[in-house]
């Protein structure tokens, strides 16, 4: 890619999500992504060939703008519409700006769903994490593939908080129908400063990826 994420170094699990994606799907699939961001994930999924429903409801994130990096330089990050026209990759998504717990997707319509650390933010606890699980879930077809990762407890205040999740907890949301296919985690790492966060912190992250079944 030309154009760099502002996540670009941040930790993420989902080379592990694209090797089970590749292994189960054609390439000229379709994977919604749940969160997009500034496209970290959606661009390189688009390059190697998917179809993309990119969901994201953050308008600086879409369409980019003046933003405070660490050791206070101020930068113009491209959103995620200015990247895939700069990568000539926008004729493969399909933006959708708009809360995905509210937006008219048909039911079964990907044949993948991944999210990144997204259901921890705040503004998501006014759901319950089981409803957001639950709405990702109805997106996939049958034989696709789910995958999320997600950060897990690390603060005592995360212990109150259902969103911060670990793989076990989480598995317990997938039942008749889906196969956990993969669950992994890290223990707590210090991660380097970047968009709103200008010190060094300490995260735990956790992945599962799961599959849904024939019948």
């Amino acid at each position: 890619m030309q154009t760099l994420s502002l996540w670009e170094h941040t930790l993420t699990f989902f080379p592990q999500f694209l090797g089970a994606l590749r292994e189960r799907t054609p390439a000229d699939s379709t994977v919604a992504v749940i969160g997009a961001s500034d496209g970290k994930f959606v661009l390189p999924l688009t390059a190697a060939g998917y179809r993309v429903v990119a969901i994201e409801r953050d308008p600086f994130a879409l369409h980019g703008g003046p933003v405070s990096l660490p050791g206070d330089s101020e930068a113009h990050a491209p959103g995620l519409i200015d990247r895939l026209t700069s990568e000539k990759l926008h004729d493969r998504v399909q933006v959708i700006e708009e809360d995905f717990l509210t937006t008219e997707i048909p039911e079964g319509h990907c044949d993948a769903v991944w999210t990144s650390c997204s259901w921890h933010y705040s503004a998501n606890h006014r759901s319950p994490l089981a409803d957001f699980v639950g709405r990702m879930q109805s997106l996939v077809r049958k034989r696709g593939l789910f995958g999320a990762e997600f950060m897990m407890p690390v603060e005592a205040r995360h212990q109150f908080i259902e969103h911060y999740t670990s793989p076990e907890e989480l598995a317990g949301h997938f039942g008749a129908g889906w196969n956990v296919q993969l669950t992994l985690r890290t223990g707590p790492f210090t991660e380097q400063p970047h968009i709103g966060q200008p010190y060094d912190h300490t995260h735990r992250m956790g992945l599962l990826i799961a599959a849904r079944t024939a019948t």
